[in-house]
């Protein structure tokens, strides 16, 4: 009677799980986290584990139903392209040996079925977070768009854990929850220390910020910016925006418009040194700095001077989204010609953009605070916003600079200009 039941198995393809094509320029990669364990069902396109290089976070989808039979390379593994990662038992054995102990095996199967749905609403940095704290994707209430767990949603989920598991699991609660705390961080006072390897990332980070410091001749300028009119503007005009737009009006499109502009007047700032050249680009390639679970990314904003703010909202909105997905692919990334920082939506008052080579500069802005100016020869009080521009001297004077930086202030201050390319 057992023969029958073990010839599908024995009859099964293994199908070999490959390291998908990394981007260009890109020789390896590293596992990151696997999503399931051997003897797991799998189903076609479910993701089961991600990778990571030192630009993008690839997620390595099942390529057919299944159990996961081999994990070839484990988390923190380094693999290149085409490498096995591991095989999947192709047909259907899972099924089969379902019917040993059907009644019990129910409920897990369905507990299992409904995992990877919730799971899948989770990018990798929640995932990681759920499990370092020892939590399924059920336990966590997701907060993003459709329902999508955030790292956030995983670190409440955390600090509620010890008062909803003797609900759950009376007996198993006490020690689930304590070794998570314990592996999460040292009590603060217990002189404890945690050693984590910097991520690819973040390595990629330092060496372009090393690069930019030693090998340009970085120089910063500043200036202010009275945004009462820009937010006059924008409440006046958010509504109507919203409606015709189906996107909300933010500050950062009239500061990428007003950029462009000024670009156009200044060649020298969207220009780029290669070897003794100086590169002039005849189009406006803007990078948005944009802050993530893994780092900061600088997707890019293609052909700036033909987008409208609607375009350009829609754009920050689309890569914001996918920067906390881990979804930006290499291309989104590439090239640029300039780049603009918003430090003010973490509360910076001033600082100084380190450039993103090869380009020659890059914009600032900061935290709007409303302080005391003269106006017309009074003592008014007015939302004002200090802005900076870094840029590589060997290429940029201070003269173009300063009237660059200038231009952006007189266009936010004026922005019916802006409109008018005036």
């Amino acid at each position: 009677a057992a023969a029958p039941a073990a010839a599908p198995a024995t009859a099964s393809e293994s199908v070999d799980i490959p390291v998908p094509q990394l981007p260009e320029s890109v020789a390896d990669a590293t596992v990151v986290a696997w999503h399931k364990k051997v003897g797991d069902a799998v189903t076609r396109d479910e993701n089961l584990v991600d990778i990571e290089t030192d630009k993008v976070v690839l997620e390595v989808p099942a390529t057919t139903d299944g159990i996961l039979t081999e994990i070839a390379q484990g988390e923190g593994a380094t693999v290149t392209q085409g490498m096995s990662l591991g095989s999947i038992t192709a047909g259907t054995s899972a099924p089969a040996s379902a019917p040993v102990s059907a009644p019990e095996a129910a409920p897990q199967s369905t507990a299992a079925s409904a995992a990877p749905s919730a799971t899948a609403q989770a990018g990798p940095a929640a995932r990681n977070a759920m499990q370092a704290h020892g939590l399924d994707a059920s336990q966590v209430s997701g907060s993003g768009n459709n329902g999508r767990i955030l790292k956030e949603d995983v670190a409440a989920a955390a600090s509620a854990a010890p008062s909803a598991a003797p609900q759950t699991a009376p007996q198993a609660a006490p020690q689930a929850a304590a070794a998570p705390a314990a592996s999460a961080a040292p009590a603060l006072g217990s002189r404890g220390e945690e050693r984590v390897p910097m991520t690819r990332l973040r390595k990629r980070i330092a060496e372009r910020l090393m690069q930019a410091t030693q090998t340009t001749a970085m120089l910063t300028t500043f200036n202010e910016v009275n945004m009462k009119p820009l937010i006059s503007l924008r409440k006046q005009y958010k509504d109507q925006f919203e409606k015709a737009h189906g996107v909300k009006l933010g500050f950062m499109s009239p500061f990428v418009k007003a950029a462009t502009e000024a670009l156009k007047r200044f060649p020298e700032i969207n220009a780029s040194l290669d070897g003794d050249d100086v590169v002039y680009h005849n189009y406006c390639d803007v990078g948005i700095a944009v802050s993530s679970d893994r780092g900061l990314v600088v997707p890019v904003l293609r052909n700036t001077e033909n987008m409208s703010l609607a375009d350009i909202e829609r754009e920050i909105l689309r890569y914001a989204g996918q920067a906390r997905d881990g979804k930006l692919a290499v291309s989104d990334m590439t090239g640029g010609t300039f780049t603009v920082t918003n430090g003010g939506v973490f509360g910076s008052m001033l600082s100084t953009p380190i450039l993103n080579p090869p380009q020659s500069a890059i914009l600032g802005m900061h935290a709007t605070i409303e302080r005391p100016v003269a106006e017309n020869g009074e003592v008014v009080i007015r939302p004002m916003m200090y802005i900076a521009l870094s840029y590589d001297h060997r290429i940029v004077d201070g003269k173009g600079a300063v009237t660059f930086l200038k231009t952006i202030k007189e266009l936010v201050e004026d922005p019916t200009r802006i409109l008018l390319e005036l």
